[in-house]
C-alpha cells in the first residue's frame, strides 16, 4: 500500500514539474499531456542530476523544484531532437 501511495505521489510530482518546464520553456512545450510524460521523466533525470552534484531533495517543494529541472532538461533536449528534424 506504501509503495503504491510513493508511485502515485511521483506520478503528481511529474506532471506537475512537465507543467512548470512547459510555463519556464515558453513556445518550446509539446502539450500538456506531453509534457506531465516528460515531467515524469524530467523526475528522474533530475535526481540523476542532484545527485552527481551532491544535492538532496527531502521536502515536497525541494522535489517539485528538482523534477522541474530534470523535466525542463528533457524538453530542452526533446526541442533541440524536434529541430533537427
Amino acid at each position: 500500500m506504501v509503495a503504491l501511495e510513493v508511485l502515485i505521489i511521483a506520478v503528481i510530482i511529474g506532471v506537475i514539474a512537465g507543467w512548470l518546464a512547459g510555463l519556464i520553456m515558453k513556445g518550446h512545450g509539446f502539450g500538456l499531456v506531453m509534457n506531465a510524460v516528460l515531467g515524469i521523466i524530467g523526475s528522474f533525470v533530475g535526481s540523476f542530476a542532484f545527485g552527481l552534484v551532491g544535492l538532496h531533495a527531502t521536502s515536497l517543494l525541494g522535489n517539485i523544484v528538482k523534477a522541474t529541472v530534470g523535466a525542463v532538461i528533457v524538453l530542452a533536449i526533446a526541442n533541440f531532437i524536434r529541430s533537427q528534424r
